[in-house]
């Protein structure tokens, strides 16, 4: 097994690989030599352009040596319901599963169908109107909704609630129910039925699921980064320049929230964060390992529940922002896998990797 050594920059804020280590401390071959010895000597054998490879995917895996600085936070946003509506933070601890604050955590809740399917705001845009709330604590979620008694799910309790199985994509998932009363809940709000939907939680501290077989493309995402019931990754950047573009290009101008992004910042130009290939932001760092498509849920008005009636912005994004490989499916921010967890703040710098 491998692990990293790190040793702090200059500036002495930040901590960096310096070399492989196995776990008795001894210095392993160094990559970078190997990688010189197989380009001059060994690029014309089998052998030697597999040491070659082997070694550049390490090297590429490492996070760099030199930042610069591009932007600044402005906004950190956690979608504990998926589908449903946001919370704002000022401070958040980000681990592979995604941003969390105590027992607030991104995408970790989910609406499923009795047969354990999920569903989400492109089949049920007025999930958006679902707003989450959390004690002081961050252990109890309280739910409103237009025309809804507000209620509370006891998060904490769910630690001791035997888990089930539902499906998120097609993949299998363990999920703990939350009960018949927010199931009832959420089913009048929905589908004005007594019954239908039921509310789910991912109880796990850790992914669980592969990549998707539509994402393989993407050779930097890893399995590592699927999150808890996220759709691909557990992070996804948007800079407020971005945002400005699309709309100086609609006739009705939409919010950042339409985008549904954890992290908005400002200072970099329109759609510059789909070319960094490393990003950090207070003490965490992330690879880029997706750009963010999207589908008819950025239509959705996050104030209304209502899909725009003209089709809007998906129908300008696809006039300039579709990319090659990607089909039909527009880009609008960056999709980031954690590699090195720890605390971000509202106002943080962002850099990206020299």
């Amino acid at each position: 097994m491998k692990i990293f050594s790190f040793h702090l920059c200059s500036h002495g804020k930040h901590k960096q690989p310096s070399e492989l280590l196995d776990e008795s401390g001894s210095k392993t071959c160094n990559a970078r030599n190997v990688l010189l010895f197989a380009a001059g000597i060994g690029v014309t054998t089998l052998a030697g352009y597999g040491i070659y490879r082997l070694a550049k995917k390490y090297l590429d895996s490492r996070p760099p040596k030199k930042w610069r600085r591009v932007g600044e936070i402005t906004d950190i946003i956690v979608y504990p319901i998926k589908s449903c509506g946001p919370v704002r933070l000022s401070k958040v601890e980000c681990s592979s599963i995604g941003l969390q604050q105590g027992l607030l955590r991104d995408r970790i809740f989910m609406v499923i169908t009795t047969d354990g399917s999920f569903i989400t705001g492109r089949s049920h845009p007025t999930m958006v109107l679902v707003q989450p709330k959390f004690d002081e604590a961050y252990e109890t979620m309280t739910l409103s909704a237009p025309g809804m008694m507000d209620i509370a799910v006891d998060v904490k309790r769910l630690a001791t609630v035997n888990p089930i199985k539902a499906s998120v994509w097609g993949q299998t998932v363990t999920a703990v129910d939350c009960g018949e009363e927010v199931a009832r809940w959420f089913s009048r709000f929905l589908v004005s039925e007594d019954f239908g939907l039921r509310l789910v939680y991912y109880p796990l501290d850790h992914t669980t699921r592969e990549v998707r077989e539509k994402n393989k493309i993407h050779k930097l995402l890893t399995a590592q980064d699927s999150g808890a019931l996220h759709d691909a990754t557990s992070f996804m950047m948007l800079s407020e320049a971005s945002v400005t573009d699309v709309n100086s290009r609609l006739e009705r101008p939409v919010t950042a929230l339409q985008y549904r992004a954890n992290f908005l910042m400002k200072g970099p130009t329109a759609f510059e964060e789909n070319s960094w290939k490393w990003v950090k932001v207070g003490e965490t760092i992330y690879l880029n390992v997706k750009p963010c498509t999207r589908c008819l849920f950025t239509n959705v008005d996050p104030e209304t529940g209502i899909p725009s009636d003209d089709n809007e912005p998906l129908k300008t994004l696809k006039t300039y922002r579709k990319m090659p490989g990607l089909g039909d499916s527009p880009v609008v921010g960056a999709q980031m896998g954690i590699r090195v967890a720890g605390t971000v703040h509202l106002g943080d710098s962002v850099y990206v990797g020299c």
